[in-house]
């Protein structure tokens, strides 16, 4: 039998940039002999119901061609089941491709990879929210001065990777402001003021932003990067750090390590993967190896 692959597209995003990528990737996947099943999304929540009924036909691989958000509603259908997933990016931050290998070469090349079938196993977060929701993330979940930024970059018209971040940077601090943190790592708690938490599976955020730069995604653990109180200079001084992760190193910045941390704060939402997952409390599980991400590296 042919291979069977399934395509899960955004046709708008990266200003429609997935559209013509998933045409192209089709065509040469039925070039080389592979059945191929497109499956676009019109929302969020038509993209999750499109990725959970892709999985259950259990193809050989479900592709997503799109951005980080796109990958977060497909992991909410593949998670658990053994149907590999596959990253395409086209996306504005494009933070979980970049942790897995980022494809190179033409719609060929792309194709060729799928077909090879390559696979590394990778852990996810089990996120449990205050309203009893759960979802899984893969790369990092933001609470606090981040995650107000990355609801400001959401807000821009159009995308401009990790430019769009700054500028939502910038803009936010004019209203910087410490929140009251307590997060549990393991049964240790930090409880003080803070700017932000990060919960890492992966190292980036923002377009390659290495928040929790020494995190892995196979290790069984999560990473928390927590950014004490300091002043707005001071702050803005240590931030841009996060581009190559010396920041871990400040004494203003706290790194640990667990598979369970939960994170509550006096106000704020949260952001996973990029999407908006809602306001602490919250809960965060290390899933080992729940996922097949597949390679699409040479």
């Amino acid at each position: 039998m042919p291979p069977h692959i399934a395509l899960l597209v955004n046709p708008r995003s990266g200003r429609r940039r997935a559209a013509v990528t998933a045409v192209r990737l089709k065509d040469a996947l039925r070039e080389a002999g592979a059945h191929v099943h497109v499956y676009g999304g019109d929302s969020a929540s038509d993209s999750r119901r499109l990725a959970r009924l892709a999985a259950a036909d259990r193809p050989d691989a479900l592709v997503v061609v799109g951005g980080d958000g796109l990958v977060h509603q497909a992991l909410q259908g593949v998670v658990g089941t053994g149907v590999p997933l596959a990253v395409v990016p086209t996306g504005t931050g494009n933070d979980v491709a970049r942790a897995f290998g980022l494809p190179c070469g033409s719609a060929r090349d792309v194709a060729a990879a799928i077909l090879r079938g390559r696979t590394r196993g990778a852990d996810t977060v089990r996120l449990s929210l205050a309203d009893g929701t759960r979802r899984h993330y893969l790369s990092v979940l933001a609470c606090g001065f981040d995650a107000r930024v990355n609801e400001r970059v959401n807000s821009f018209r159009f995308g401009i990777g990790r430019a769009g971040y700054v500028l939502g940077l910038l803009a936010e601090l004019r209203s910087l402001r410490p929140l009251d943190y307590e997060i549990d790592v393991d049964g240790h708690v930090i409880s003080e003021p803070g700017m932000l938490v990060a919960v890492g599976n992966t190292s980036s955020y923002g377009g390659g932003m290495r928040v929790c730069a020494g995190a892995r995604p196979d290790d069984g653990l999560l990473d928390v990067v927590f950014v004490r109180e300091c002043s707005r200079n001071r702050f803005l001084r240590l931030f841009p750090r996060v581009f190559d992760g010396s920041h871990v190193d400040l004494d203003e910045v706290v790194v640990a390590r667990g598979r369970s941390v939960t994170v509550r704060a006096d106000a704020g939402a949260a952001y996973a993967d990029g999407e908006r997952m809602g306001e602490p409390p919250l809960v965060c599980e290390v899933a080992p190896i729940s996922v097949e991400m597949l390679e699409l590296t040479s």
